[in-house]
């Protein structure tokens, strides 16, 4: 007598997170674009696919895949392993402050730690909200439109070399319909602002030095070189922005950057200036803040 063939297993997104999670750790990923791990990978590009919300509860692990949605998820699964691509790039979305933003490969994908200031209103340091605001080097325009968000009265612009990279970010300034408010212009530092002045200019630049840049992961040269290096020490285009930014600053204002690593070449470069270098939640992130005072006063440093 014929035995009845026997039916698989229904596929749970349980099991197809499982079943990532082991894939990309036997690959050896590199984490760091929005995820850390390679669960929290697995989730990103599966609740992409089945067009679930970042915040889905528990109870959708008991959900059984469809043969597509197996398929459609393993395949992008194999796409992550093949290409070293990360996972926003292949879902076309990251997250920041709690917002979606469009992506893809003319900027790099959003990961500062000036969330968490913009988060806390950029306290102590604007008391009273900013009027103006400049992001400076915006790429995706994630860092300027989550201002936007946090200062409901002011008037936001959002700047960048590469004309690119503010496609898409004119793309998230009509996707959060902040059109009234944000503006987005193509120039290298301050060259076609016009002289406007900024109660706050926050920028995330280049920073990366040229060993760094030479080592870097697989997963980072799917970013846009022109938005990672910034010379030997990669301080090129911070030595330029020191230089220029008290003029384009108000009476009262401060100017937030980002400088990860590199942060030891700047102390070096500038021993007497008195930057202010914040820690967060998750440690020391090379982040400075200087005030429009603070940079007349050391204008012959940076000369």
């Amino acid at each position: 007598m014929t035995k009845a063939p026997q039916k698989s297993q229904p596929i749970t997104v349980a099991t197809m997170l499982e079943s990532g999670e082991r894939l990309f750790e036997s690959q050896g990923l590199f984490y760091g674009h929005g995820t850390t791990n390679a669960w929290d990978e697995a989730v990103y590009l599966l609740t992409f696919v089945l067009d679930l919300p970042p915040d889905a509860d528990r109870s959708v692990l008991s959900k059984v895949l469809t043969a597509q949605q197996q398929s459609d998820v393993e395949a992008l699964f194999q796409r992550r392993v093949n290409e070293r691509i990360p996972a926003p790039y292949l879902t076309g979305t990251a997250w920041f402050c709690g917002l979606a933003f469009r992506v893809d490969q003319r900027v790099i994908i959003p990961r500062s730690p000036l969330a968490e200031l913009i988060y806390n209103g950029f306290q102590p340091w604007c008391e009273v909200g900013p009027d103006s605001v400049l992001d400076l080097c915006t790429g995706s325009g994630c860092i300027g439109i989550a201002c936007a968000y946090a200062f409901e009265q002011a008037q936001v612009v959002l700047s960048d070399i590469s004309a690119e990279a503010l496609t898409i970010a004119h793309m998230n300034i009509a996707q959060h319909e902040v059109g009234d408010r944000v503006v987005a212009v193509q120039s290298d530092l301050f060259e076609d602002l016009n002289g406007q002045r900024f109660d706050l200019i926050v920028s995330n630049p280049p920073y990366v030095d040229a060993t760094d840049l030479a080592t870097m992961p697989k997963e980072y040269q799917h970013e846009p070189e022109l938005a990672l290096a910034s010379g030997a020490d990669g301080l090129d285009f911070t030595r330029r922005l020191l230089r220029e930014a008290a003029q384009y600053l108000t009476d009262q204002g401060v100017l937030v950057v980002e400088v990860g690593n590199s942060s030891v070449a700047l102390e070096q470069a500038f021993p007497t200036v008195p930057f202010l270098w914040l820690t967060f939640t998750e440690g020391d992130a090379g982040v400075f803040v200087l005030t429009q005072q603070q940079l007349v006063e050391c204008r012959e440093s940076f000369a």
